[in-house]
């Protein structure tokens, strides 16, 4: 702002000046041609009455003494030259002393002045100072040219500074006002700027990424209110991908772990197997039933830590998506009636609702959430487990619910990790699954609380609309 200030001040100096130059020099063009002119005016009527031929002597000897008459008369000095450019006479002989007044006007301006036959107004520069002056002719009674007559006019400079000096002196008294109001303002501005820009510095400084960081409050709508605008939406930002981080992490973690576990349990599980089997078949005893006994019990113990190596193998290696299109309502009801047995039932009032997914992967994804939603349900009390398909614009939209004992609202954001589980027996890694299938489907998994009792968890999958161009 004040570097505004200064800058205008200067411009607005420069074209002052220029212009009152200008002015000042027509101002003082026209006074110095009204000065000629009743110069000359009263040398014609002076002449009237007079017989005067170009010789110099007489030229001398009549303007001798009415020379100086006129230049008191009119307030200028006068000079008189001959028609061939000889100073002849002068109010004021110290200025030709002094060569401010050439004795000899030059040939350039002779030449001028028998051309145009009229006044010639010139800007004379001598060696001390410039100044304006005119030349014309002095005719006589047949208008014919006797002399030249010089009128040298030395007030434009000292007027025209004095009158830029006036006007420059208010209008620096204006601008140093101005100046000192855009200093007072400038500052408060500058403070207050500068101190909410330091206060969003210091807030952005505390941001961890590991932590609750809370919103900044601005009460004013302006550029600070919309930078703080953007520093919650990225605080917002940063802690989703925080939390998507965290979530990748423990997910690989788990998937590097699931690995490892199912390569080192699967390798003694056949040959174990084997031995038993060939034990149970080859060994002989007195006791057959409990060496029968023995050996199943062994069997269904290898089986089950073979069932949790291919669990975990499961959750470590996902399968590639192979989309296509085909009926949901179909698939499901085949899953659907697997579990007829445990009351589970299914509707669909659209028979033709068809989605763009993996089929395999949608039959696992409805096994988990089956098995999850009978598992759930005490044994004191009747299963039911219902599924429902609905649609809307852009997805289909698939709910299981069951008749459990619910979810506990302080384990509900632990639900989808890998290894959580509120049942006595399972490794937690059924529901995880589950998420990652439906999110590779580029659809969305949650759950909420039965209206009377139990938990319904709830399926987004897009139904892409978009045409799918055969292949030929």
């Amino acid at each position: 702002m004040l570097l505004i200030i200064a800058i205008s001040f200067f411009l607005t100096g420069t074209i002052s000046f220029y212009h009152f130059k200008k002015e000042n020099e027509l101002y003082h063009e026209e006074r110095l041609k009204r000065k000629e002119y009743a110069v000359t005016q009263s040398i014609d009527y002076f002449l009237r009455e007079q017989e005067l031929s170009d010789n110099t002597d007489s030229i001398v000897r009549l303007f001798d003494n009415k020379i100086c008459e006129l230049a008191r008369l009119n307030s200028m000095d006068i000079n008189i030259y001959s028609l061939n450019g000889d100073l002849l006479i002068s109010s004021r002989p110290e200025l030709h002393e002094k060569h401010i007044i050439p004795a000899k006007i030059n040939y350039e301006l002779m030449e001028r002045l028998y051309k145009t036959s009229d006044q010639v107004l010139l800007k004379t520069r001598s060696d001390s100072l410039e100044y304006l002056s005119t030349f014309d002719f002095i005719r006589n009674y047949q208008e014919k040219p006797v002399a030249i007559i010089n009128l040298p006019y030395f007030d434009t400079e000292d007027i025209h500074r004095q009158d830029l000096k006036a006007f420059l002196m208010r209008l620096g008294e204006i601008y140093f006002l101005l100046f000192l109001a855009a200093g007072f303002i400038a500052y408060f501005l500058s403070n207050y700027i500068t101190g909410s820009l330091q206060a969003v510095g210091e807030k952005i400084k505390t941001i961890r990424i590991s932590e609750k960081n809370p919103p900044l409050k601005w009460k004013f709508n302006d550029e600070i209110g919309t930078l703080v605008d953007e520093y919650n939406r990225m605080v917002e930002a940063l802690e989703e991908s925080a939390i998507k981080l965290a979530q990748t992490e423990r997910e690989s973690a788990w998937k590097e772990m699931a690995k490892q576990v199912a390569h080192e349990i699967k390798n003694p599980l056949t040959p174990m197997r084997l031995n038993v089997q060939h034990l149970q078949k080859s060994l002989v005893t007195s006791e057959p039933e409990k060496l029968q006994a023995f050996c199943q019990s062994m069997i269904d113990q290898i089986d089950t830590l073979s069932n949790i190596a291919q669990a975990f193998s499961s959750f470590a290696s996902m399968p590639e998506v192979k989309k296509k299109r085909f009926p949901v309502q179909e698939v499901i009801s085949r899953v659907a009636a697997l579990y007829t047995e445990n009351n589970v039932s299914f509707s669909c009032p659209n028979d033709n609702l068809e989605i763009l997914a993996d089929k395999e992967q949608l039959i696992r994804v409805m096994n988990n959430l089956i098995n999850n939603a009978l598992q759930a349900v005490p044994e004191e009390r009747e299963e039911r487990v219902e599924i429902t398909v609905a649609e809307t614009e852009t997805s289909v939209n698939i709910s299981v619910q069951d008749n459990g004992t619910g979810i506990n609202p302080d384990q509900a954001h632990r639900i989808f990790e890998p290894s959580f589980t509120t049942k006595t027996k399972g490794m937690g890694l059924g529901l995880a699954l589950v998420k990652r299938i439906v999110n590779s489907l580029g659809g969305t998994i949650g759950f909420k609380p039965a209206p009377l009792q139990g938990t319904i968890f709830y399926l987004q999958i897009p139904k892409h609309h978009e045409e799918i161009t055969p292949v030929r």
